[in-house]
């Protein structure tokens, strides 16, 4: 399920599914992450699938959103992610499971709605069609699924090259892999519709990071980019990547006062047709 390459893109064995990145993420983008999360319209006193849960940060929201009537079910690939959702407070009833989102464990129709955050990214496209596939059969017709990933065509970092993000994920994007599958993005209306799904809607939006960063964008944005600039200069890309080497740099392009990092997030959102 998961790409081979996409550990380079993490601290540890497990890459970007590690429990700490996928929480400093989060957190960084946490105003961005519940708007979208909003948009869905989850409704009161609903079932909900938390699909690629990860550590479960999205549990409590989604918890307020169909409040104590309703019930939630989370399920990771990673058996470390879904112990740490296992703990998450809800006001609902909490249900988690180690599990496949190409095989999810559940009864058709089981759910009022299915959400699916920063997890179709390790999937390549016949994967996300499975996925989907999936996805639908456990909602119940009338039912939402809705996916929301990364969108790396509009990262940049200010100030320096506005194109240099930009042009390392054009690079490494070249061939199949994890940063083909992040510039898939924009399209994921197209693989909800071919799934089946009807009344597919879609939001790209720009998550936005001004000087001084917090420490929550610091400990998530700090390395992120020196991973991306270690890639970068192993694989020979253009540009001055060193900056970005180390995050403790005084002189780290966003330590600066106009220090500056934005990148897209999408949400697509179809309905389970009657």
């Amino acid at each position: 399920m998961v790409t081979a390459d996409h550990t380079s893109w993490g601290s540890t064995d497990l890459g970007v599914t590690e429990a700490s990145i996928v929480d400093a993420q989060f957190e960084a983008c946490r105003p961005t992450y519940l708007d979208l999360l909003d948009r869905v319209e989850i409704s009161r006193g609903g079932r909900v699938l938390d699909a690629g849960c990860g550590s479960g940060a999205f549990l409590p929201h989604l918890s307020d959103l169909v409040g104590r009537d309703g019930a939630l079910t989370a399920i990771d690939l990673v058996e470390e992610n879904a112990a740490l959702a296992a703990t998450r407070r809800t006001i609902c009833p909490l249900r988690t499971d180690q599990g496949d989102l190409l095989n999810l464990p559940y009864p058709t129709a089981s759910f009022d709605a299915a959400w699916c955050a920063n997890a179709v990214q390790y999937l390549d496209d016949d994967d996300l069609a499975r996925a989907l596939a999936e996805l639908r059969r456990v909602v119940r017709p009338g039912g939402v699924v809705a996916v929301k990933d990364l969108d790396p065509t509009l990262a940049t970092v200010r100030p320096g090259d506005p194109f240099l993000f930009t042009d390392f994920f054009r690079q490494v994007g070249a061939t199949p892999g994890y940063a083909r599958q992040l510039l898939r993005t924009r399209n994921l209306y197209r693989f909800l519709r071919e799934a089946g799904l009807v009344s597919v809607r879609q939001w790209t939006v720009l998550s936005e990071h001004y000087a001084p960063l917090t420490r929550a964008e610091w400990s998530f944005y700090g390395p992120s980019c020196a991973s991306v600039a270690r890639q970068a200069l192993a694989l020979g890309v253009p540009g001055d990547w060193q900056p970005f080497l180390d995050p403790s740099a005084p002189d780290h392009p966003l330590a600066g006062p106009h220090g500056y990092i934005g990148e897209g997030n999408v949400l697509a959102v179809g309905v389970v047709p009657s």
